[in-house]
């Protein structure tokens, strides 16, 4: 049976009345509409109260550089791994019980931040305006002049900017810059966030959009005939990264037995069939029902380049790149 909102908030409600009275400190680069209601049902199921602040994942990112050791952090849940391999000195290790519950592929290799969810970075596409003899084989092709002012694009979200560490990391800093030159001189359409990007190309703003592959099922979910559709690019490209949300506790945490306790919930199997049938993201943890309009996480695997997500932890490098170009 899939578990909706409702069934996890029942599922809480069955909890023993709490007996104490923790608070956790969390910075979440998750958009609050996305996670508000796992973090709720934690706090229902254990009694703890766990204080988010919103912001994006690089921003948080910056911001726990900043703070350091005097972090009231205890908890950092990432769009991405890179945001958490650029602060990985300031995150605890995690128990080897808990590192064990996910593939190696979904964790630091010191063991130091897991994934929550997976997801894919997809082409959301109209389904009005683009025809198949138009879809690109890579992503490198959107420069050509025949997409000039058709794509859109969110250079200021954490899931782009992880997509242009990969490209990085696959490409090389030359090619990188070459490609992101490229698209600048296509003209663009920029977008606030990958919510926006989906909004527009379904109203038209945008013909093709460069996003994660479980925007388009909220839509979906709300607005069957949505006129738009996913899709990814021919099998290996570096367009079809395939990533995680992932989380970590700071070091600085005089919570690490509360903080361990939210990462084991957010592993658990209520909350990755959470994930997967109102986030429309892939479990990591355990099996879990996916939505019908879903590919199987194998599909997704297939057609992902292979890169190791520890390898992306580069953001600084990314944020100059971006300055660079004008894109920030």
């Amino acid at each position: 049976m899939t578990l909706t909102r409702t069934s996890i908030f029942a599922l809480a409600a069955f909890a023993a009345t709490p007996l104490t009275a923790q608070q956790l400190t969390l910075y979440s680069g998750r958009g609050e509409t996305l996670v508000a209601p796992i973090i709720q049902a934690f706090e229902q199921e254990t009694g703890i109260t766990v204080n988010v602040r919103y912001a994006g994942t690089s921003e948080l990112a910056v911001l726990l550089q900043e703070e350091g050791d005097a972090t009231p952090a205890d908890l950092f849940w990432g769009q991405d791994p890179g945001a958490l391999g650029a602060v990985i000195d300031q995150l605890a290790a995690l128990p080897e019980d808990m590192l064990g519950k996910v593939p190696s592929a979904y964790r630091d290799n010191e063991g130091r931040w897991i994934a929550t969810s997976g997801r894919q970075r997809v082409m959301v596409v109209s389904t009005e305006r683009v025809s198949d003899d138009e879809l690109p084989a890579s992503i490198l092709d959107l420069t050509d002049e025949r997409y000039q002012g058709r794509v859109g694009w969110a250079p200021t979200n954490g899931s782009f900017q992880l997509h242009v560490t990969a490209m990085r990391h696959e490409l090389g800093e030359e090619a990188t810059r070459e490609w992101l030159e490229g698209m600048i001189a296509n003209d663009p359409v920029a977008f606030p966030n990958n919510t926006a990007i989906v909004q527009g190309v379904g109203d038209g703003e945008a013909d093709f959009g460069l996003t994660n592959n479980y925007y388009l099922g909220r839509f979906l979910m709300s607005a069957p005939d949505f006129p738009a559709r996913n899709t990814t690019f021919e099998d290996g490209d570096i367009g079809n990264l395939l990533s995680v949300a992932a989380i970590g506790i700071t070091a600085a945490s005089d919570q690490q037995e509360e903080a361990e306790q939210f990462v084991e919930f957010l592993l658990s199997p209520q909350a990755q069939q959470f994930f997967a049938s109102q986030v429309n993201e892939y479990p990591v943890s355990h099996s879990a029902i996916l939505r019908p309009d879903q590919p199987a996480m194998e599909a997704l695997e297939a057609s992902a380049p292979g890169i190791d997500l520890n390898e992306l932890g580069d953001l600084e490098g990314t944020l100059e790149l971006m300055r660079e170009v004008g894109l920030l």
